[in-house]
């Protein structure tokens, strides 16, 4: 068969089950442009090669046997190199775990492999997914999809960069505050966060309080939705995960609308500043929704949604009880970014960080009551495209030809407030800029309502063909 790098799971499901292309053949194609786009996009740390292989041709003789397990059987698929993979190298992308070998999959991981997908790889992300950039002393700069001279955002920016280019149609990222959002949104891909505790965490170490996610990226709404129904489900490894899953919305016969629905919307954060191509975006995306039948309604955005705050007293107290022994022992090992981050969290007291806690929960009573009476809360994932190359996270940043200290706060003010209140929200490509890179719009609903959501973003998505493009040939 010719080109497989741009079919959609879906469509490589079909071929695989009707027993008109070998995952194996499959397989290769994918490790072959992984070894041919490396150089170029740096988005792997560790590529599966003959393990990859060797799993193809048991998953083609199970097929062939009839034995087919169902949509991912056959699918290649890379893990963001945060996530631990049995036997296959995880570095958490730093020098001090360079030779990590976990012994134990991820849940996430474990139920792909059940459903038979194939490993091919471990894409980047930065130390311990500390940042918005995927950079690390471990491997260095990975690279936009679209541009060389910009960032792949992060910190999952290898997981996006891949599924962009064609290195797999599906991907395992991300999200502890919009790690999975930012590189989709800037890499022009579908990227999900789930209501917590919909796909079990079994790598977060405070279970109760945690507001990291592993999560599935794409290229479409139908990926993502494969991957969800084959990673959510309750684990005892997470509280969360006993109390709440998510129906599967494949099998649906009817088409969602936006005939009827109610939409609250926010271009920004009150005083915060937005780059005018997304803006433009925003509005059109608006315009669609509301021709489509939807009503459509503008929300206010205060000091409640101020929450770069709380989110960086939270993880970066976390960070510093995770990390923070391990840094004085090997400080050569670190970049002084990663360092600098978790010196940050010195001043935190306790009281500071049981207030931003406290925080947490206002805000979450917040978003719910402003989705009392509406079907989803729409915002720009990003407050403008992607970020140059060269980035740092501690330097200011140009929004509508103005400079601005604060990379969270002013870039992604929208990613991180439902990290902290659980609320499912996902990145939909939206367009592009005139320098050609693209623009992604987050959808977020209520708690638990995964479905609905998605559904929704399925009829955006199938509204908005135009935005759906590939970057590499």
């Amino acid at each position: 068969m010719s080109d497989l790098s741009y079919l959609s799971t879906v469509e490589l499901a079909g071929l695989i089950e009707g027993k008109r292309l070998s995952p194996v053949e499959l397989t290769r194609a994918v490790l072959d442009r992984a070894e041919r786009l490396q150089p170029a996009l740096n988005c792997f740390i560790t590529l599966c090669g003959e393990a990859a292989l060797d799993a193809a041709r048991a998953a083609e003789q199970e097929i062939m046997a009839g034995r087919y397990l169902g949509p991912l059987h056959g699918i290649p698929y890379a893990v963001k190199d945060l996530v631990d993979t049995a036997r296959v190298r995880t570095t958490y992308g730093t020098v001090a775990y360079k030779d990590h070998v976990p012994t134990q999959d991820a849940v996430a991981v474990a139920r792909l492999r059940q459903a038979g997908a194939i490993l091919v790889g471990k894409t980047t992300t930065p130390e311990f997914g500390s940042q918005c950039i995927t950079r690390s002393p471990l491997f260095g700069d990975t690279r936009n999809a679209w541009s060389a001279a910009h960032s792949s955002g992060g910190s999952s920016g290898g997981a996006a960069v891949a599924v962009a280019a064609g290195i797999g149609s599906i991907g395992i990222a991300t999200d502890g505050g919009g790690s999975t959002r930012i590189p989709a949104s800037v890499n022009g891909v579908v990227g999900l966060k789930q209501s917590l505790g919909v796909v079990p965490h079994s790598q977060a170490q405070d279970a109760f309080g945690n507001q990291t996610y592993v999560t599935p990226i794409s290229r479409n709404v139908m990926d993502t939705v494969l991957m969800l129904d084959a990673m959510a489900g309750g684990d005892a490894c997470d509280p969360w995960s006993r109390a709440r899953g998510t129906a599967p919305v494949r099998d649906e016969e009817t088409v969602t609308s936006f005939h009827g629905r109610r939409i609250r919307f926010c271009l920004a954060p009150r005083g915060k500043l937005v780059e005018p191509s997304v803006r433009q975006a925003f509005m059109a995306a608006l315009k669609t929704m509301a021709a489509a039948g939807a009503q459509v309604e503008p929300f206010e955005a205060g000091e409640e949604f101020d929450v770069e705050p709380i989110w960086r007293t939270v993880n970066h107290t976390v960070w510093r009880s995770r990390f923070g022994k391990l840094v004085q022992e090997r400080p050569s090992d670190f970049s002084a970014t990663f360092i600098r981050q978790i010196e940050s969290a010195q001043h935190f007291t306790a009281a500071d960080y049981q207030e931003a806690m406290f925080s947490r929960t206002r805000l979450f009573r917040h978003v719910e009551n402003l989705l009392a009476d509406a079907d989803m809360l729409v915002t720009p994932t990003l407050l403008r495209p992607a970020l140059p190359l060269e980035q740092d996270l501690y330097s200011p940043i140009e929004i509508d030809g103005q400079r601005v200290e604060g990379i969270r706060s002013n870039w992604f003010p929208w990613t991180m407030p439902f990290n902290m209140t659980g609320n499912p929200a996902i990145s939909l490509p939206n367009g592009f800029d005139d320098a050609g890179l693209p623009i992604g719009i987050q959808f977020v609903g209520s708690l638990g309502q995964d479905k609905e959501l998605l559904k929704l973003a399925l009829a955006f998505e199938a509204l908005t063909p135009q935005h759906y493009r590939r970057p590499i040939a």
